[in-house]
C-alpha cells in the first residue's frame, strides 16, 4: 500500500481514529499490507477485523496485535495498545480504502486498470494477462480467486506509486456486485468472459446473469474500451449498452483477435493468433483444454490495447503451464495413468468443456474416466443441469463415471438411462469412498478427469490420486 498518514486513512474511511495508550498521532504513517486473515498480518500492516458467517475478526485482534498490526479497523473499540480506526462496516471501510489508494495512484498518470468477469475463465484469464503485462512494467493481480467484495479491495491496497498495471478480477454472485468493485476502481478496459449458469440460483437465472455481468462494461467512460466475446450472444449484446469501444475476440474470423489453425492434444492447444492489428503467430498454449484459448484471446487483446507486441503476448501466453491451482492441472505419471485435476470450482459451461476436452485428448483405445461431484448454486436449475451433464458423458464415449455424493446422483440416474449401461456409472457417497473404489478400477494407461464444484471438496481427492500416480 501508499503510505498514508492514520488521519488520512480515517478521513478515507469515515472512521473515528482511537490512539489512547499507544505511542501514535494522526500523523503516524502507515504503509504495510492490509488483511482480514490475522494469521497473515505481518509488523507494520492493517487488520480489518471483519465480522463473517461462522466467525468474527474481532475475536481474532490479540493474534493480530502480537503479529506487529499497526492499525486496527474496528467496528467496536478493543482493548489493544494500537491504533484504532473505528468504523460502521469494515467491509464498506476496505473499500473505501481501496478506492482512495487507487484513486491517488491513479493521478500521476501511469497506472492502468483492467476488470475482468465472466461466469468461467476470469482467475485465468487474469493469471494470463498478469504473465503478459508484468514483462512490460510492475503489475498487481489478485491471488487465487480474490475478486468479491472483501478479495478485491485487498488487492488493489496493493497497489503503489510504481505500479504500471491492476488486474481486477470482479465476480459477483448477485446483480449489484460488480457494480459495486467498479465503482472501486473504474477500469480503462472492461472484459466480459462469457454468460453462463455459474451462480444462476443466486442471480435467479440467465437474464439476471447476464444483467450482472453487463455491469462491468455499463459504466465505462467513453474512453474506455469493452473487450467482448463475439461468440457469446449475451456478451456480445452488451456492445449495444456500453459507451466504451468495443474490441471484440472469439474463434471467428469477424472478431478482431481470434485464433484459427487450432489442434488439441493432452500436451496443450496449438493455434494461430490473430491480433487486431493484422499480424498473427502460431502458437502452443500449454494450459490443457480448448475452451481456455478464449481467456488467450481476451488477454491478447487487452494487451494488445496497450501496445504489447505479438512476440511479447505469445511468449508470455506460451510461458505459462497451469491456469490455477486445481483447474486442469495434470498429474500422475506412473504406469502412464494422467490424473486431471480440475475440481476448484463446476458449472455446466466448465464441466461441459472439462469432458470434451477428455474426449478429445484421449488417444485411440485409452480408458476415459470421469470422477465427477456436484455442480452447486444452480438453484432451480440443478436437477436439468445434471442430468444434461450425464447425457454429455455417454455421448462424448466416457469409459466410466464414478459419481460421488448423493447431491449428484442425477448425473449418475440420467447417464444409466442414456447408456443402459452396466457398471460403466457407480454412485459412492463421498472423496474417501471414491478414492477406494478408483484404486481398483484405474489401470495402466487410463485417462482420470476429477470434476465439481469447490464445495464438493473432489479437489484433494485429485490431489490424492495424483499423488498416489506420481
Amino acid at each position: 500500500m501508499i503510505a498514508l498518514t492514520l488521519a488520512e486513512i480515517a478521513a478515507a474511511t469515515g472512521g473515528t481514529l482511537r490512539l489512547d495508550g499507544t505511542d501514535a498521532t494522526s500523523d503516524t504513517v502507515i504503509a504495510g499490507a492490509s488483511h482480514t486473515d490475522s494469521r497473515e498480518v505481518a509488523a507494520g500492516d492493517v487488520f480489518f477485523a471483519k465480522p463473517g458467517e461462522f466467525t468474527d475478526g474481532h475475536l481474532f485482534v490479540p493474534q493480530a496485535v502480537e503479529a506487529g498490526a499497526a492499525l486496527l479497523v474496528v467496528e467496536r473499540p478493543q482493548q489493544a495498545a494500537v491504533p484504532q480506526l473505528v468504523v460502521a462496516d469494515t467491509v464498506d471501510a476496505l473499500g473505501a480504502l481501496a478506492h482512495e489508494v487507487v484513486e491517488r495512484v491513479r493521478a500521476s498518470g501511469v497506472l492502468k486498470i483492467v476488470g475482468v468477469t465472466g461466469s468461467n475463465g476470469k482467475t485465468t484469464t487474469k493469471n494470463l494477462l498478469r504473465a503478459i503485462l508484468e514483462r512490460v512494467g510492475p503489475t498487481i493481480a489478485p491471488r487465487a480467486s480474490f475478486n468479491n467484495e472483501v478479495g478485491a479491495p485487498l488487492t488493489m491496497l496493493e497497489v503503489t506509486d510504481e505500479t504500471r498495471f491492476l488486474v481486477a478480477e470482479m465476480g459477483a454472485s448477485g446483480i449489484g456486485e460488480i457494480a459495486r468493485l467498479i465503482r472501486l476502481a473504474t477500469p480503462d478496459i472492461g472484459v466480459v468472459l462469457k454468460v453462463g449458469l455459474a451462480h444462476a440460483g443466486g442471480f435467479g437465472g440467465i437474464e439476471a446473469t447476464q444483467r450482472a455481468k453487463s455491469e462491468m462494461v455499463t459504466d465505462l467512460p467513453s474512453s474506455a474500451v469493452a473487450v467482448l466475446n463475439a461468440d457469446d450472444p449475451r456478451v456480445a449484446a452488451m456492445a449495444a449498452l456500453t459507451p466504451a469501444r468495443v474490441v471484440w475476440f472469439g474463434m471467428g474470423t469477424d472478431a478482431a483477435v481470434h485464433a484459427s489453425d487450432i489442434h488439441v492434444s493432452a500436451d496443450g492447444t496449438s493455434f494461430t493468433l490473430h491480433l487486431a492489428s493484422g499480424e498473427s503467430r502460431a502458437m502452443h498454449f500449454r494450459v490443457l483444454g480448448e475452451h481456455h484459448v478464449m481467456n488467450a484471446l481476451a488477454a491478447a487483446a487487452v494487451a494488445e490495447e496497450w501496445g504489447v507486441g505479438i512476440d511479447d503476448i505469445v511468449s508470455a501466453l506460451e510461458s505459462v503451464r497451469l491456469a490455477e491451482r486445481w483447474r486442469m492441472e495434470v498429474m500422475g505419471g506412473r504406469d502412464g495413468v494422467t490424473i486431471i485435476n480440475d475440481a476448484y470450482n463446476a458449472s455446466p459451461d466448465s464441466m461441459s468443456a472439462a469432458l470434451k476436452t477428455l474426449a478429445q485428448i484421449a488417444a485411440p483405445g485409452q480408458r476415459t474416466i470421469a470422477v465427477l461431484g456436484e455442480m452447486s448454486e444452480l438453484g432451480e436449475f440443478a436437477g436439468e443441469e445434471h442430468d444434461r451433464i450425464g447425457l454429455l458423458a455417454v455421448r462424448l464415449g466416457i469409459s466410466q463415471m464414478v459419481v460421488v455424493g448423493q447431491e449428484a446422483r442425477r448425473l449418475h440416474i440420467s447417464t444409466i438411462n442414456e447408456g443402459s449401461w452396466d457398471g460403466e456409472s457407480a454412485i459412492v457417497d463421498d472423496a474417501d469412498a471414491a478414492y477406494d473404489l478408483l484404486e481398483g478400477l484405474i489401470g495402466p494407461g487410463d485417462l482420470v478427469l476429477v470434476k465439481s464444484s469447490n464445495s464438493a471438496g473432489l479437489r484433494h481427492l485429485g490431489d490424492r490420486l495424483g499423488g498416489r500416480y506420481s
